[in-house]
């Protein structure tokens, strides 16, 4: 064996996953390789060229709160932004953000080069070596090893993948690279279970052929926002993008020759994923709709390509063309790029503990899509995580695990790893039992100083973040001590401020609870000082929804007491009296580290928890109390 060099760590693909896994263990010091199929596809953009959106600007934001690189770039590279959702609560508010796709990858390309003790190399590997229950490294299929004592798995959709458009299928990956087929296969000898899934993509048309007079223009916020607590900008110059709908005639064409759409026709295999269904899946799924909106996204400053969202197809090309066609503004689309299904090989994320390694395989990590989840913000965060923990049990210290109540991290982790997943796997903000306190806009104050103990959060943010958070205390306490009085001067400024009259002494921090008050109302009636807007906005949040927010830290402190009772890792659950099969035979497979988990496993009924929490006690007594 020709081994051509030795790390610490390996991440093998330069995805999303792959790029904070990389930098996450070369920032803490460790020497690591990353591997790619094509230097310049690092971190591509191989679907929508967006970042953020319902539930995903959370999991960018935490990636950012705890040291990660997505957030940063995403600002860097944005040519729209715009806040979903501000006609609800804070707790589903979402930033979302149009790419420069080329400008993204090149960004994070240079990001990565310039990294310290980050090496980056083409090739494509054919092997994982394992010895006695331990990964040692890879093989490439030029023959060189390369050895490691860490590997984190970071390949995405190009474990055998297969791409089909209509009648035509032929290996491949996004963005037409070569797929990895010897790597499956290496991977199934070494006992790994895979599964097979399947996500799509619509066409890519030419931004001249448009009419964009026939659609309605959705321009970006005045006021832009920025995913990275650490960014400056407030305005951008920013392009927009164009909303227009399919109509009968769409649909008439698709129903016409849903034979020969290989969802239904047999050619794929794959499970897709149930929230971003194809356009021939839509029409199948909803035949009484009229229409589905699509919008028209620039792919980049500086080219003409534009991406159909809404519009995921793998029908043939005759198909694709005529129905694009039908739409306003459309009549006379040019396809630059087809539409097409990607077929791909995942592992099954019940085989992983909650940091990420596998449970029967020491310092084989995996994460992104290969671990069946779908998107760029949740492959980057498992990338990020996967990358932390391959560093602290390289140095042989606890795992950094983040609970379901910490973060939106935390939640689709403890989903992958204790439920699995039998589709591709998308993040929304329904899957987090807590929300109102894992909201965006926080995630800096939930995290910072977990990514500060770890060391990946550097002087410059930590500053800034105790800034921030010196002057929300500051700010609530003067707010919480300004006391007013019924007085006649008092209700003359409450008036000339459209605000409600009181009629005892009470607090500002109390009035700032009212639905007709803000903090700027406030400090024009009784002179406040001014505030920067993050901080006045956390203040209006954490005293407005103070009541709700108590109650859920009372369902969280519930809830961890069954999360501190840790389950002994050598449990034998066949001799644990009166479980069920079922809850037997899933607590065997996911072999959870504590109650809490245990209690998410589908199949595990609450009376079988009752019955593990019996025997447990009945255990502690037996060893003295332990």
């Amino acid at each position: 064996m020709f081994i051509a060099g030795r790390y610490d760590i390996i991440v093998l693909g330069a995805g999303h996953a792959g790029v904070e896994a990389a930098l996450a263990a070369a920032r803490l010091g460790c020497h690591t390789l990353l591997v790619t199929l094509s230097m310049d596809n690092i971190a591509l953009m191989p679907c929508n060229p967006s970042i953020g959106g319902p539930a995903k600007s959370h999991l960018v934001r935490e990636i950012d709160a705890l040291g990660g690189e997505m957030g940063i770039n995403a600002d860097k590279t944005a040519i729209q932004f715009r806040l979903l959702n501000t006609g609800k609560g804070p707790a589903v508010h979402a930033l979302r953000a149009q790419s420069d796709k080329k400008f993204y990858q090149f960004l994070m390309k240079e990001t990565c080069e310039r990294q310290e003790r980050l090496e980056i190399k083409q090739l494509l590997a054919d092997e994982i070596l394992f010895d006695h229950g331990a990964v040692r490294g890879i093989t490439a299929e030029t023959g060189e090893s390369y050895l490691a004592k860490a590997v984190i798995l970071a390949t995405g959709t190009y474990l055998k993948g297969r791409i089909i458009i209509g009648e035509h299928m032929h290996s491949g990956g996004p963005g037409e690279q070569r797929a990895a087929k010897r790597l499956s296969r290496s991977l199934k000898e070494n006992g790994i279970k895979l599964m097979r899934f399947k996500t799509g993509t619509p066409a890519r048309v030419d931004g001249r052929s448009l009419d964009y007079e026939k659609m309605q223009i959705q321009p970006g916020d005045d006021t832009a926002c920025s995913f990275s607590f650490m960014t400056q900008e407030k305005t951008r110059d920013q392009l927009p993008c164009y909303l227009t709908y399919t109509n009968e005639k769409t649909h008439e064409i698709i129903r016409r020759n849903i034979d020969r759409a290989p969802m239904a026709n047999g050619i794929i295999e794959g499970i897709g994923p149930r929230y971003c269904p194809s356009i021939e899946s839509k029409i199948l799924r909803f035949p009484d709709k009229e229409r589905h909106q699509l919008f028209l996204e620039p792919e980049g400053r500086h080219t003409e390509e534009v991406y159909v969202q809404g519009m995921s197809t793998s029908l043939p090309m005759d198909v694709q063309l005529d129905f694009l066609h039908t739409i306003p503004g459309l009549e006379r689309a040019k396809i630059m790029r087809p539409g097409y299904a990607i077929e791909y090989d995942c592992i099954d994320p019940l085989q992983l503990s909650p940091n990420l390694m596998f449970k029967e395989i020491e310092g084989f990590f995996s994460a992104g899509q290969s671990n069946g989840t779908s998107g760029y913000e949740e492959a980057a965060a498992q990338g990020l995580m996967a990358g932390i923990n391959a560093v602290l049990w390289l140095r042989g210290e606890e795992p950094f695990i983040l609970r379901r109540s910490e973060a939106y991290i935390g939640v689709l982790i403890d989903d992958l790893v204790t439920k699995g997943t039998e589709e591709p796997y998308r993040m929304m903000t329904s899957r987090a039992e807590y929300r109102l306190l894992l909201r965006q806009d926080n995630a800096d104050l939930r995290l910072t100083e977990k990514g500060r103990k770890i060391g990946l959060v550097q002087e410059d943010r930590w500053q800034k973040f105790l800034e921030k958070k010196n002057g929300i205390k500051e700010a609530r306490e003067h707010l919480e001590n300004f006391i007013i009085h019924p007085s006649a001067d008092t209700l003359a400024h409450l008036e000339a401020e459209n605000m409600a009259l009181i009629r005892t002494s009470t607090s500002l921090a109390e009035l700032l609870r009212r639905p007709d008050t803000d903090y700027d109302k406030l400090s024009k009636a009784f002179v406040l000082p001014e505030l920067a807007p993050d901080v006045k906005e956390q203040l209006e949040i954490s005293i407005r929804y103070e009541g709700y927010i108590e109650k859920q830290k009372e369902q969280v402190s519930r809830m961890e007491r069954l999360e501190e009772q840790r389950l002994p890792e050598d449990i034998d659950y066949a001799e644990v009296p009166s479980l069920r099969d079922e809850a037997r035979e899933k607590l065997a497979q996911v072999r959870p580290f504590s109650v809490g988990q245990a209690s998410r496993i589908s199949g595990v009924s609450p009376a079988d928890i009752s019955v593990l929490l019996i025997w447990l006690e009945k255990l502690r007594r037996q060893k003295g109390g332990e």
